[in-house]
């Protein structure tokens, strides 16, 4: 079983890191949906020990992969890995506090966003928040031009693919009870956003 070790997650993991320190509470589960190599699950469990990360993801590959740095790490907060078909209505847990995900939409089949949405607007505890980081369509348009060659290349790959609009995804979050709270600029043209579903 290897751990696998991605140069982007080890980039943006900081950055990330102080959002989440600034949303979060002290103590929550989050789900991470489309966790890669895992490389994310062990840094903020290892910064944030009140928090209990569970990582999720299609691949088996990433599976085994967040697997081996949760067995390398020996933390007690970072639940065994599972496999997530985030489009599917099975989910590993009924309710949740936190639902992460990052760079996932863009390299997915719509019905992927939909799921997750979908999903967070059913598990999420009251209150509780979906994350999404990543680059994103804004008023429909790519915010640069690298985002848009990107956005090109991604359809040329798979024509499901592509950067998402904001605003389709502020409303179908908002369909299913969530509204967005905040929209913060990340280095490298991303964005994360935080939108938090209704207490009642």
């Amino acid at each position: 079983m290897t751990a696998l070790r991605y140069p982007s997650a080890e980039r943006n993991r900081g950055p990330i890191l102080e959002v989440l320190r600034e949303w979060l509470p002290e103590e929550a589960v989050v789900l991470e949906a489309g966790c890669g190599s895992g490389q994310h699950a062990l840094h903020f469990a290892e910064a944030l020990p009140g928090i209990t990360w569970l990582p999720c993801d299609l691949s088996d590959e990433a599976v085994a992969s967040a697997t081996a740095w949760r067995e390398q790490s020996g933390l007690p907060n970072i639940l065994p890995p599972q496999r997530l078909d985030a489009a599917s209505e099975r989910w590993p847990l009924e309710q949740v506090d936190v639902i992460y995900s990052a760079n996932v939409i863009h390299i997915s089949p719509i019905e992927v966003m939909h799921g997750i949405v979908r999903e967070a607007g059913r598990r999420l505890s009251p209150g509780g928040l979906l994350m999404l980081y990543g680059p994103y369509l804004v008023d429909g348009k790519a915010t640069t031009e690298s985002n848009a060659a990107f956005d090109r290349s991604l359809q040329g790959r798979n024509p499901s693919w592509g950067l998402r609009d904001l605003d389709d995804l502020t409303a179908r979050a908002a369909d299913t009870g969530l509204l967005r709270e905040a929209v913060i600029a990340m280095p490298a043209n991303n964005f994360l956003l935080v939108f938090r579903r209704s207490q009642l």
